[in-house]
């Protein structure tokens, strides 16, 4: 409990200006939080926040690299990482969480918890697909290549060899409703 307090920045001694703050991201963060995703990292936040009567504003920007398993050879591999976010707070009559980068909370709040949202914006800079670097090339060249083997193409035109769709409509009698419908077409 004690690791985490160290990314609380306490608002009652804060005055209407800016304020800057740096926090290291190393593997004792990552731990704080029961997930699989980020074995570890390595990474430094910079947060400022522009603090006034009505709005608080953090603006995160985060660099460093993180620990993944490869999705493909199931390695663990280094993925750096570069994050611009910010996250509006405003005082209300009740805590809330409005939108993903706008908080609610008490006037008389006394202090806030960075913690969480700074591995969320971690969480969602990592790719969906956790590629190995060494596969990365290999699979952009097999994506420009049109020939590859087991390549699907999807399309969003009608194929080639399809009839019309009013000639595959033999299902039985149209509702009245949808064959005025058709008549739009």
């Amino acid at each position: 409990m004690k690791e985490i307090k160290k990314y609380d920045i306490n608002l009652v001694k804060l005055g209407n200006k800016r304020h800057e703050y740096e926090f290291e991201l190393d593997d004792r963060f990552f731990e704080l939080f029961s997930q699989q995703l980020i074995h570890g990292g390595n990474l430094k936040a910079e947060v400022v926040l522009h603090k006034s009567e009505l709005l608080l504003q953090f603006d995160f920007h985060i660099t460093g690299t993180v620990r993944l398993t490869c999705d493909r050879s199931l390695e663990e591999f280094e993925q750096p990482l570069e994050i611009d976010e910010t996250l509006h707070v405003r005082f209300g009559p009740e805590e809330l969480e409005l939108d993903e980068n706008v908080l609610q909370i008490l006037p008389d709040t006394q202090c806030i918890n960075l913690a969480q949202h700074l591995y969320d914006y971690i969480g969602l800079a990592v790719p969906m697909k956790k590629l190995h670097p060494r596969f990365v090339e290999e699979d952009l060249a097999r994506e420009d290549d049109p020939e590859a083997e087991g390549l699907l193409i999807y399309s969003t035109g009608p194929a080639e060899d399809d009839e019309d769709d009013e000639d595959n409509d033999d299902d039985g009698p149209i509702d009245p409703r949808f064959a005025a419908l058709k008549k739009l077409k």
